[in-house]
């Protein structure tokens, strides 16, 4: 049995000339076989598992050299048992080829995972919990997308309505309360952060896992929000999924765990501190209308969504200093109170700068922009008093509402074209204008890539009951 030495979390990091970008990921292509190495390779993380690791291995491995129709490895991952589980998967490694087993000095999911992903010589890696809670159907499901070099990554979902799933109501809605805090506090579109079945291309995992620093049970829904606000694509396969009554996870202190996890991680989006461009692909581009740049769709309805609450606030602010400070006083404060936020809030959501640098320069454009505002609301107003010495409330606020929709039109003109201005890309990359979760059926045909492919297929064990493996029903 090999013994890994953990490595620091962030790995070494490339010096990089200031104001440098880094290399975009490679075009997506199919993985080809290679002989001598497997395709996948499936990691079991396990920790004190001498009854079930056995029974399960062999599960595993009975289905994969049945149905698999690619090389494959099976890792088991030791991670510092102090029972028989690494006797039992040194005993598993010696009697079947395909299986090998390796012990961590340190426990930690994420730790274990880690470190075997990243020395698995395979172009496809996964993990699955050691019980088989998830029916092994959708294991083939789960890795197609990424052998053909569609997708980056895989999860297997059980909150997809296509998901078959047994489990008491505590689980239940532990599960979904912790995914409805995700999309709530990170923002994300993934259904399912927590399903322990779950692949990643090899590629992708090399630039990826450097950036995730939780060595336990958090490191999935952190791999997986770093992935997707990368933009890289997310594969989703419905599971048939069923409760292990003998479970040993410590719900309170994983709940904790990951709670801080999400104040962690969400504080290093927001300043900026995760390098999202290195996992960004050549090619990646969201197609969209003719004419049309790529993410202004996205971005106008961001703008639009900040817009319409900088609106409320400035009538509001306008309401209350109308009477004290006057028409004009008030117009000019309440739009300058807004114009910081308004400000604030596009640079984030809508144009995605995140961190300290250029903030300043930002708010100095921005309020550049607010005097053009300032400009537009105060004319209307003067022309309004010029016409009617004592217009009505609403009749004046209606006023200002007009000229406010045209303050922000030129408002987003300038935010995209002069403040928040992205530099060009470098030649050869494209960037990402969005992020893609894909939810397929847990159906998938994958082919080696012909030009370089030296290992044929894995031959299918002949079914009478599957029109597809059965000799007297050939492919068309």
């Amino acid at each position: 049995m090999e013994t890994l030495t953990p490595r620091t979390p962030h790995g070494p990091r490339t010096p990089r000339a200031p104001g440098a970008q880094p290399d975009a990921l490679p075009a997506r292509t199919p993985v080809a076989a290679a002989r001598g190495r497997p395709v996948l390779d499936v990691v079991i993380p396990v920790y004190n598992e001498e009854r079930d690791l056995e029974p399960c291995v062999r599960r595993l491995h009975a289905h994969l050299s049945a149905g698999f129709p690619y090389p494959f490895r099976v890792t088991i991952a030791d991670n510092a048992s102090r029972d028989a589980t690494a006797e039992v998967a040194a005993a598993l490694q010696a009697e079947l080829p395909e299986v090998t087993a390796v012990h961590l000095p340190e426990k930690g999911r994420g730790r274990a995972l880690r470190h075997t992903w990243a020395a698995s010589p395979a172009p496809v890696l996964a993990y699955m919990d050691v019980d088989l809670s998830t029916d092994l159907a959708a294991l083939l499901p789960l890795v197609a997308p990424l052998i053909s070099g569609h997708s980056d990554l895989a999860i297997g979902t059980r909150l997809s309505p296509g998901s078959r799933v047994v489990r008491g109501p505590k689980r239940e809605v532990i599960s979904r309360a912790y995914n409805l805090l995700l999309r709530t506090t990170l923002a994300t579109r993934f259904s399912d952060a927590q399903c322990g079945f779950k692949a990643i291309r090899k590629d992708v995992a090399e630039r990826l896992l450097p950036m995730t620093q939780d060595t336990g049970w958090f490191f999935d829904t952190e791999m997986l929000v770093v992935a997707e606000r990368a933009g890289l694509r997310i594969h989703e396969v419905p599971v048939d999924w069923v409760d292990d009554p003998d479970s040993r996870v410590d719900i309170l202190a994983t709940a904790l765990a990951d709670l801080r996890g999400i104040a962690r991680l969400g504080r290093a989006l927001a300043r900026g501190r995760v390098p999202l461009a290195a996992l960004r692909r050549d090619g990646d581009r969201a197609a969209g209308p003719a004419g049309v740049p790529p993410g202004l769709g996205a971005q106008l309805a961001r703008f639009c969504a900040v817009g319409a609450l900088s609106t409320v606030a400035y009538l509001l602010l306008y309401v209350a200093l109308r009477g004290p400070a006057g028409p004009q006083a008030a117009n000019a404060l309440a739009l300058l109170c807004t114009a910081l936020g308004n400000t604030a809030a596009n640079r984030r959501l809508t144009f995605g700068v995140r961190g300290r640098a250029g903030a300043a320069r930002h708010q100095a454009q921005g309020l550049a922009v607010f005097l053009l505002g300032l400009a537009l609301t105060s004319g209307a107003l003067a022309a309004l008093h010029a016409l009617d010495a004592t217009p009505g409330r609403a009749v004046e606020l209606t006023a200002l509402i007009a000229a406010n929709l045209a303050a922000t039109l030129a408002r987003f003109l300038l935010f995209r074209a002069w403040v928040f201005r992205r530099a060009p890309a470098p030649q050869g990359s494209t960037p990402v204008a969005g992020t893609a979760v894909e939810r397929s059926p847990a159906t998938a045909d994958v082919h080696p890539d012909p030009a370089t492919a030296d290992v044929p297929p894995r031959p299918r064990t002949p079914d009478p009951t599957d029109p597809v493996t059965d000799p007297r029903n050939p492919r068309p």
